[in-house]
């Protein structure tokens, strides 16, 4: 079965390809354990991806670190061009995106080494007693890697990268915190197609899930 195989990659830190749906983004990420993050990592989601790097979080890990949505936060500020706030994206959800950090031992945050450890410290708080006071000590915003807040109820609410990865490590036994990157495609200047994204990981042994076959596990489990 392909989600036990992209299971144990996942436990072992390795990649795995994770394609939404044909009716949603049509995207493939490249997605990876936060707890397990180094350079090589991001250079190969860099590389490789090319899309935007990004964390998800647990969404009670996220209230725990008082974290709010991009979209909630612009909306309780002193800004005159409220109707610039994005509501439903053209898929049909709402953006999941919250603040954007550099952990502080980070110098411009944007090196494959700088964002790793940003990646890899955010996975570490989540076992921290006091969680929102070292996450406030340990981050500053805005950065270069932005935050993802998952549905409360994951992929019941929400079917987007953000929830399935999140939901994915869950499953796997790990911090419910993961890393994100889009794979774009060069050549068409578009999202990586399906059969591109399948050739890639025959290519280099990574397993490719389908939301598909990830929403009918839930279902059951």
């Amino acid at each position: 079965m392909s989600l036990e195989i992209a299971l144990e990659s996942l436990k072992r830190g390795e990649f795995v390809l994770l394609f939404d749906s044909a009716g949603r983004e049509n995207e493939i990420d490249m997605v990876v354990a936060a707890e397990f993050v180094t350079p090589e990592h991001v250079a190969r989601m860099r590389q490789h991806a090319g899309g935007l790097l990004c964390i998800a979080l647990e969404h009670k890990f996220a209230t725990s670190l008082d974290l709010q949505y991009m979209h909630e936060i612009l909306s309780n500020a002193s800004i005159s061009n409220k109707e610039m706030i994005m509501g439903l994206a053209p898929y049909g959800d709402h953006p999941t995106f919250s603040l954007s950090v550099n952990h502080y031992q980070t110098y411009t945050g944007i090196t494959d080494k700088d964002r790793a450890l940003t990646i890899s410290e955010m996975a570490k708080i989540f076992n921290v007693e006091n969680s929102q006071k070292k996450f406030a000590c340990s981050f500053k915003t805005p950065g270069h890697v932005p935050l993802l807040i998952a549905s409360k109820d994951l992929l019941a609410v929400r079917q987007g990268h953000t929830e399935m990865s999140v939901y994915l490590a869950q499953v796997a036994g790990l911090t419910p915190v993961t890393a994100i990157c889009e794979m774009m495609d060069a050549e068409t200047y578009a999202a990586l197609s399906v059969d591109k994204a399948e050739q890639f990981a025959k290519q280099n042994g990574i397993p490719l899930i389908d939301g598909k076959e990830l929403l009918e596990y839930a279902k059951v489990n």
